[in-house]
């Protein structure tokens, strides 16, 4: 039996994607008030206040409920302890009102990936199964929608996991841990501990999946990942979707889920899009599509994921952390073209690795990579940062990518 949800009113700070969508699910338990820092569309049946942190709104709530971008140094949530409200996020909340048989999905790299391909090996099975999280869909928006049947089967980030207290999900996977967000959690030891709730509070009959050499807290039972997966049996490119298909066969399998399922999504699932996409070929130079890598560890994968002729578009926002363990994936690299705002701290960590090309933005990189390209070669966007300094994720930055492709074409 899950705790039930905690007192109202609500005040939900954030009204992006999963804001909204917390909102709208808890309007129905009780008065619910949404604020966000910029501009907002009202949420229907709830109050709306737009260009405020909402810390003026603290004295008429018990509950504030923080979407995964705003960070618990921010005004509203430390006015929120001092008052001794409660302080949560939509994935515990949500989680609460889900009955389902729930998988969480964390890790720095190939969440996205390793979630929905095990939403693939769920529907081949024949299972109910719902994909939430990060992936795209909120998970407050399954509460009331969903076949109680359905397992879900959810991309929990850092931002989402440092904010439960009961989470405690029937099976977690961890799929390894890189330095990424220290521009967020200032340290590796606060970003692993944000991971690590997702073990926190599981039972003895519930399942953990975990990468060799991670431990992890909690009372689950322990398994690695599946080991009699090869190369031959995907139809994912790189050795790191070897190990999220491997890590998802060990969380299907040990869900219940038939292993003649398994088999098939693994050999027909063919990935997910800005991870390793491949676009377009344009005489005989193929361009791929990782906006999704938006870390140093990321964007190794993707270099490395080739044999060799690769024109790198590297760069984007800053998050801390530097670039030096991109040295060796870049020196496999015909060149590297830079962009946005960490072009020049790139410029300097990967000096000598191969040339340099300082091209500022991605369509002058895209250009530029494409004339020195050679039938045979790869023009990869794997940029190793975030989106930020010119578009509003990493989506909108691998669509003007594919655009890009598509008007050489």
């Amino acid at each position: 039996m899950r705790p039930p949800l905690p007192p109202g009113p609500y005040l939900v700070v954030g009204l992006a994607r999963s804001g909204r969508a917390a909102a709208r699910m808890l309007r129905e338990h009780g008065e619910t008030i949404g604020c966000d820092s910029g501009f907002s569309e009202p949420v229907e049946g709830v109050e709306t206040h737009a260009a405020t942190d909402g810390t003026e709104l603290l004295h008429r709530v018990a509950t504030v409920v923080k979407s995964p971008g705003v960070a618990r140094e921010a005004p509203v949530v430390a006015g929120a302890l001092e008052r001794g409200l409660e302080v949560h996020g939509e994935l515990e909340l949500a989680w609460r009102l889900l009955n389902n048989p729930f998988i969480a999905v964390t890790g720095t790299n190939g969440k996205t990936t390793t979630v929905s391909l095990l939403g693939a090996m769920y529907e081949t099975a024949g299972e109910p199964v719902a994909v939430a999280g990060n992936v795209g869909t909120p998970l407050a928006s399954l509460v009331g929608e969903l076949d109680p049947a359905a397992t879900v089967v959810c991309e929990t980030s850092s931002f989402q996991l440092e904010d439960t207290s009961a989470f405690a999900p029937e099976c977690a996977v961890l799929l390894n841990i890189e330095p990424d967000h220290l521009d967020r959690h200032a340290t590796l030891e606060r970003y692993r501990a944000a991971k690590l709730r997702a073990f926190a509070n599981q039972g003895p009959d519930d399942l953990a999946v975990v990468a060799p050499g991670i431990g992890v807290p909690g009372r689950a039972r322990r398994t690695g990942f599946t080991d009699d997966i090869g190369p031959e049996d995907l139809r994912l490119r790189g050795e790191h979707n070897l190990e999220n298909a491997r890590a998802a066969a060990a969380a299907a399998l040990g869900m219940g889920v038939d292993p003649a399922g398994v088999r098939t999504a693994l050999r027909e699932f063919a990935g997910v899009p800005h991870r390793l996409e491949e676009v377009g070929s344009v005489e005989g130079v193929l361009y791929v599509n990782d906006s999704k890598a938006t870390n140093v560890a990321s964007a190794v994968r993707g270099l490395t994921a080739f044999p060799g002729g690769v024109h790198a578009i590297l760069g984007g926002s800053l998050k801390g952390g530097g670039f030096r363990g991109l040295r060796e994936a870049a020196a496999r690299c015909r060149a590297l073209y830079l962009i946005g705002q960490a072009e020049d701290e790139l410029a300097a960590d990967l000096e000598g690795a191969a040339p340099l090309h300082h091209c500022g933005d991605l369509a002058t990189a895209v250009d530029a990579a494409a004339r020195a390209a050679g039938p045979g070669d790869v023009v990869l966007l794997s940029p190793a940062c975030a989106s930020y300094d010119h578009y509003t994720d990493y989506e909108e930055r691998g669509a003007h990518f594919r655009r890009l492709v598509a008007e050489r074409g």
